[in-house]
């Protein structure tokens, strides 16, 4: 008796040329049409469909983004006399709706439909951020107009633990006098930093936030302030030759 191999596989046999009129839709058929391979002399072309850039409102299906910004009490003073310079920036180029809530002490930010810009709500809240922790309004406007900027924020007692006159020992060195300390660091490492009690924030790019940063820590660690500003005339100087 001979033994016969049955099989038993089902063959599917798929037109390529059928295409169910309920899953796909007109615009997605024009799309695919636009996608065909061309052959002239053996040779394939690929023609690739061209799309206009998707707006803010389709990304988020029409629905509005908003962020609320806290405003600690010393600093609503200084908001609303500044408000202007805060809002026309936000408004008008970033085209974002803007208003600061007084009931509960919040700044609100919204995207509109003239919002074009997926990023402007992020940076417009970066800025206002920035203003809150105490930089004025035309440092924090950076923010909005040069790109890679960030917001480094750490303690004193962080770095070290201490406490009474040795803590204001170490934010008076850091200040120095009449504040010539930090804007000789904000000028070497082009930055710029807000002592806000045993808070330091600092603004700029990543590379010199870090050179800022290792200033304002020796400082804290106790380093006279003459030698922390020789070394950085040498980082600065290494920095122009590179240039």
């Amino acid at each position: 008796m001979s033994n016969k191999i049955i099989d038993d596989t089902d063959e599917t046999m798929i037109d390529a040329e059928y295409i169910p009129n309920n899953s796909v839709s007109k615009e997605q058929t024009e799309a695919a049409t636009e996608m065909l391979v061309e052959n002239d002399n053996e040779e394939e072309t690929i023609i690739k469909p061209k799309f206009r850039p998707a707006t803010i409102n389709e990304l988020n299906n029409g629905i509005s983004q908003l962020r609320k910004i806290s405003v600690p009490s010393h600093r609503f003073k200084p908001l609303k006399k500044d408000w202007k310079k805060i809002y026309e920036p936000l408004v008008k180029h970033l085209n974002l709706q803007v208003r600061m809530n007084t009931r509960s002490n919040r700044v609100e930010l919204r995207t509109s439909k003239y919002t074009k810009d997926s990023g402007s709500l992020q940076k417009a809240a970066d800025f206002v951020k920035a203003f809150m922790m105490g930089f004025d309004v035309e440092d924090a406007i950076a923010i909005l107009r040069v790109d890679d900027l960030y917001i480094d924020s750490f303690d004193i007692k962080d770095v070290k633990k201490l406490e009474g006159d040795h803590l204001s020992r170490a934010i008076g060195r850091i200040a120095g006098k009449n504040g010539k300390v930090k804007f000789a660091i904000e000028n070497a490492s082009k930055t710029r930093i807000v002592l806000a009690d045993s808070s330091i924030h600092i603004l700029g790019s990543f590379q010199n936030i870090k050179i800022a940063r290792d200033s304002v820590v020796s400082l804290i660690l106790g380093s006279p302030p003459g030698k922390v500003h020789a070394n950085l005339k040498i980082i600065n100087a290494r920095m122009k030759q590179r240039f």
